[in-house]
């Protein structure tokens, strides 16, 4: 896969992870907060992978 491809599913991930962030913040779920952050997680280091790919 080339680079390009995991820029964008690391965009699509980090976007994933801020919105459930965003509502488990305002209905209070814990839980949906911390799936959010494992999102982002994920979708930073699909994005540096794929940056690292361009090299």
């Amino acid at each position: 896969m080339s680079g390009n491809g995991d820029k964008v599913k690391g965009a699509v991930n980090k976007t994933k992870g801020e919105v459930k962030d965003q509502v488990g913040n305002a209905t209070n779920n814990q839980r949906m907060q911390d799936e959010g952050k494992k999102d982002k997680t994920k979708g930073n280091v699909q994005d540096k992978v794929g940056k690292f790919k361009d090299l």
